[in-house]
């Protein structure tokens, strides 16, 4: 069964989380004029049961296309934000928190380059898929217990195909 993509927004995203971009949030001039904050843009929840905000970067290559989709995944205890710092385009598919996942409610989205994803905790989400190689700054929960769940897919029927972009 072939994926269908549309272009990520901020409305069309909220059920999953947050979209992380320029006008997405209050711009504060700042730093006598020289600088425009976009203040609060997304939801950061790493504090659950002690956990601890991590700042990491993520150096991620293209799987290759048409990419099967054979499993997402889901973080229980926070949220996790993707910031890309490459100027690049990348998919990312989605489906509701909940103990399993309906392929039916399986969501893809393709950024526009200069937009990031914050998922809210729960969320599952698949790993990110990107069309050249690029960097992620990325914003999760540090902690020793585990925080990353697997659902496989398809659980049953035919595989779920992402095709190259056009």
């Amino acid at each position: 069964m072939s994926l269908n993509w549309e272009p990520l927004h901020r409305d069309r995203f909220a059920p999953f989380g947050d979209v992380i971009e320029v006008g997405g949030g209050t711009p504060i001039p700042i730093n006598d004029g020289t600088t425009v904050r976009h203040s609060d843009l997304a939801a950061i929840d790493v504090t659950e049961g002690g956990g601890r905000p991590v700042v990491s970067i993520f150096e991620s290559r293209p799987f290759g296309f048409p990419l099967a989709i054979r499993e997402l995944e889901r973080h229980p205890l926070s949220s996790q934000a993707f910031v890309p710092l490459d100027r690049q385009r990348f998919f990312v598919i989605v489906a509701p928190a909940g103990d399993t996942v309906d392929a039916a409610d399986i969501r893809v989205f393709f950024t526009n380059g200069a937009q990031g994803v914050n998922f809210r905790r729960g969320v599952w989400h698949h790993p990110a898929i990107v069309v050249t190689p690029m960097r992620f700054l990325v914003i999760d929960r540090g902690t020793a217990e585990p925080n990353c769940d697997l659902f496989p897919l398809p659980a049953t029927g035919e595989p779920l195909v992402l095709a190259a972009p056009r």
